[in-house]
């Protein structure tokens, strides 16, 4: 005969899965982080730290700090030592493009963007040969470049006998995260559950209210959460915090007082360009800001009219030319101060693990002599985390 015990024992992701399924079509609006990471496919964790790595694209931009007059290499006077304040991302055979430098053209032309040629590169300077700058006897040179100017990585440029280049250097960084452990127990006495009761309110009435209630906590948690342990001062155990996603990137935009639509064009730029990540994001914020999104007339450049279902939420279609966001507007940030601010979120590069998934537990507390009382405990130890940081972006408003 089948039953649970055995089905626990032979195929334990079974009845898991299916709590899952439960759980996830509970007040699926009131949060999005945990519906999205659980409907994701949660990974199974063998301890409470979970050690990941994480990985951002090769950034593309520098700024100058300092310039160093020619020095000999190929036609005299035509190269420049350079140090910036990011040299690893040159190599040699790299081309630099400087957009803001004036440069002068072989017939005597002038216009801005400066093209340079990296001949070497070290942890502390770069050379680099002008391209597209001539001076007299149509000799190239680089010009004086402004401190603090913006460089920006191009793409490599061999001779034909070329058979290698400088090797491409970019590694994961090893973070970790906290499991928490989150808990909420329901009670009904004999007594109660024997009476007549105006409504049918039953024990799995208050079952779900009570999932509702810690699922909003696990919310605040995943997105504000801070990392940490400690040791209860009553019980001298450990405690593990779980840290949330808000602080895993430190890629920001600073929304400006009033939201206007060119910003939300300038906002999408930075959340869809030089980071890798999807063409379809997600955008989750409070209140104030998705009501400055809400008085905007964003009809000319970006569509903001449709409305889709996904994950089981029902989010506002805004479409660019970079790409495009699914909004919404969470009560979790309002409640935990954010009310101006919101996040955009990559659901590609976004990861839930559970050292102990989803459960729920009866506890016989009439035989133990306790309570004369039907209960349950439900159960949950995970973390959400961000891959690809970069792929995520912050909004916060500004002062």
């Amino acid at each position: 005969m089948n039953t649970i015990e055995k089905v626990k024992n032979e195929s334990p992701e079974l009845l898991l899965n299916e709590v899952d399924k439960r759980v996830v079509k509970i007040r699926p609006m009131s949060t999005p982080i945990d519906q999205i990471s659980r409907l994701g496919g949660s990974r199974q964790a063998g301890s409470m730290t979970v050690d990941y790595y994480s990985v951002d694209t090769k950034p593309t931009e520098a700024k100058l700090v300092s310039q160093t007059s020619g020095g000999a290499w190929g036609t005299a006077g035509s190269t420049s030592v350079i140090v910036t304040d990011n040299n690893a991302i040159f190599a040699p055979t790299d081309t630099v493009l400087v957009p803001d430098v004036e440069v002068t053209g072989k017939e005597g032309e002038t216009g801005k963007g400066l093209l340079l040629y990296v001949c070497e590169a070290s942890a502390t300077e770069i050379k680099v040969l002008g391209t597209n700058n001539f001076t007299n006897g149509n000799k190239t040179s680089v010009p004086s470049i402004p401190e603090g100017s913006k460089l920006i990585r191009m793409g490599r440029a061999a001779t034909e006998l070329d058979v290698q280049t400088g090797h491409f250097d970019i590694n994961p960084v090893k973070t970790s995260n906290n499991c928490q452990i989150f808990k909420t127990q329901i009670e009904q006495s004999t007594f109660l559950k024997i009476s007549n009761k105006e409504v049918g309110w039953d024990f799995s009435d208050q079952e779900e209210a009570a999932v509702i209630d810690m699922r909003l906590g696990m919310e605040k948690t995943f997105l504000f959460g801070v990392k940490g342990r400690f040791t209860n001062p009553e019980k001298g155990e450990d405690v593990l915090l779980t840290g949330g996603i808000w602080n895993q990137t430190d890629n920001e935009w600073e929304c400006p007082e009033k939201l206007t639509e060119s910003d939300v064009v300038s906002m999408m730029r930075k959340a869809f360009t030089g980071n890798a990540g999807s063409s379809r994001k997600l955008l989750i914020g409070g209140s104030a800001f998705i009501e400055q999104l809400h008085n905007l007339d964003v009809s000319r450049i970006i569509k903001s009219t449709e409305t889709v279902t996904k994950w089981g939420i029902d989010f506002t279609e805004m479409v660019s030319k970079f790409g495009t966001l699914y909004v919404m507007m969470s009560e979790v940030f309002d409640q935990c101060g954010h009310a101006g601010d919101a996040m955009i979120i990559d659901p590609e590069y976004i990861t839930k693990y559970s050292h102990v998934p989803f459960r729920t537990e009866r506890l016989d507390l009439r035989s133990s002599g306790q309570r004369n009382t039907d209960a349950i405990v439900i159960t949950e130890a995970s973390c959400v985390v961000l891959r690809y940081p970069r792929a995520h972006m912050k909004i916060v408003k500004k002062g």
